[in-house]
């Protein structure tokens, strides 16, 4: 079975093919450039830059899988949650082609991607945990069986992506911020600026990183290392995921945990989980970021547990939450 799928949510213009679970090409168009200037995403720019790629992008993805549009047998692409604008031009060119090929098509929810894009080539079958961590999202999901996705925690401010993006601002670093962060705090020594790990000690399993943000403002201001920051950060943004991560796995009995979302390309965080004794799945670091393929297993393994198409009338939602109607 062959699926096309679609993400743009944001500012990456993906398009993803798979066979029957299997990925053939994964093109993604980055906007990285477009906005660095600005310090983040500027959603008008952004949806202007989808519309003027998306049909090179499915072109590109066609071309690099070797089929013809008439092939394909289903048409997916990210109904949310994201900006508004960027999703309805995937979402409204995806059913577009759905109509013109007669063929069914899924809106799928983009976290419920990048579960799938961590998973791709595993074979791994629920029940686990799944954290995703980026620019927009920090959220803690207990997975009993496929499509049952119970909200265990979700950042209470900034998502962890976002402050990697004000903190790296802060230091004078460029955009986006994670990969910056981390090539500068490689220099650092993580323990000399006195950052405390948010939410410790505290019930539940929410996130917080918002004052983090202010903390290396001020450590900054009194003179700290730049370099210093930027460890110490890192390091506490770490501590915070993986404990609350640990945390639930003990709590709810989950030793398998996914990890994904761009955060999770993060070095630190990748070998804070391998040490965790956790079984952990991560995506390959081409999956961590918004990508059409993701899309595409998430409706392929949602038609093949006999999930039925939606109707073109499926409207974009900016806030769509994970389970339900997703």
């Amino acid at each position: 079975m062959l699926v096309l799928g679609i993400e743009t949510s944001c500012d990456d213009t993906g398009v993803g093919i798979v066979a029957d679970g299997k990925i053939l090409t994964n093109e993604v168009s980055s906007q990285t450039l477009l906005h660095s200037r600005y310090g983040g995403v500027v959603p008008e720019l952004a949806s202007r830059e989808h519309a003027a790629v998306i049909d090179l992008m499915v072109e590109r993805a066609l071309a690099a899988a070797g089929i013809k549009a008439t092939e394909l047998d289903l048409v997916a692409a990210t109904r949310g949650p994201g900006l508004i604008g960027p999703l309805l031009v995937g979402l409204t060119y995806a059913k577009g082609l759905a109509w013109g090929l007669r063929r069914p098509f899924m809106g799928v929810h983009h976290l419920e991607g990048h579960l799938h894009g961590a998973l791709a080539g595993t074979g791994a079958e629920p029940p686990f945990l799944v954290l995703i961590a980026s620019g927009g999202h920090t959220h803690l999901y207990d997975v009993p069986a496929w499509g049952s996705y119970r909200l265990l925690g979700a950042t209470r401010d900034d998502a962890a992506g976002e402050a990697f993006d004000k903190v790296a601002r802060t230091l004078g670093l460029g955009y986006p911020g994670g990969p910056e962060i981390e090539r500068l705090a490689a220099h650092g020594d993580e323990r000399t600026v006195p950052f405390t790990v948010p939410m410790k000690g505290k019930q539940g399993y929410d996130f917080s990183f918002s004052g983090l943000k202010t903390a290396a403002v001020r450590f900054a201001e009194g003179g700290y290392a730049p370099a210093d920051i930027a460890a110490g950060f890192q390091r506490v943004v770490v501590e915070s995921l993986v404990g609350t991560l640990k945390r639930a796995a003990r709590d709810f009995d989950r030793r398998r945990v996914v990890v994904a979302g761009g955060v999770a390309a993060n070095q630190a965080l990748r070998a804070a989980l391998r040490e965790s004794g956790l079984q952990v799945f991560l995506p390959p670091l081409d999956m961590t970021s918004d990508n059409g393929a993701m899309i595409a297993l998430a409706a392929w393994n949602r038609w093949r547990r006999g999930e039925p198409a939606d109707p073109l009338s499926l409207s974009a939602e900016p806030y769509l939450p994970l389970g339900e109607d997703s």
